[in-house]
């Protein structure tokens, strides 16, 4: 007589998920350094109006640069060292 494992299944399937798993874990994080934004994708990011972001520049808050008609903004003017989004508040 002989009995099959109950549990060989399962550990079949952990082992697939925990490969799954290291993969994922493993994979090459995408480099945003290079991104540019346009005005309107910063102020979506920013939480604000397109123009809030125009003035922020105008006054040298923000550093951006011209492509041609459009005004583009690099990804470390938009995020601070840990990728998250600074702040650009009304200041009276």
């Amino acid at each position: 007589m002989t009995y099959e494992n109950p549990f060989e299944a399962i550990h079949s399937e952990l082992n697939e998920l925990k490969g799954m798993v290291k993969q994922i874990l493993t994979a090459p994080k995408e480099d945003h350094s290079l991104k540019i934004y346009t005005v309107k994708e910063a102020a979506k990011l920013f939480k604000c109006d397109p123009q809030t972001v125009n003035n922020n520049i105008k006054k040298g808050n923000i550093q951006a640069f011209k492509i041609g008609n459009g005004t583009r903004i690099k990804h470390d003017e938009i995020f601070d060292s840990n990728n998250v989004v600074k702040s650009i508040k009304y200041k009276r």
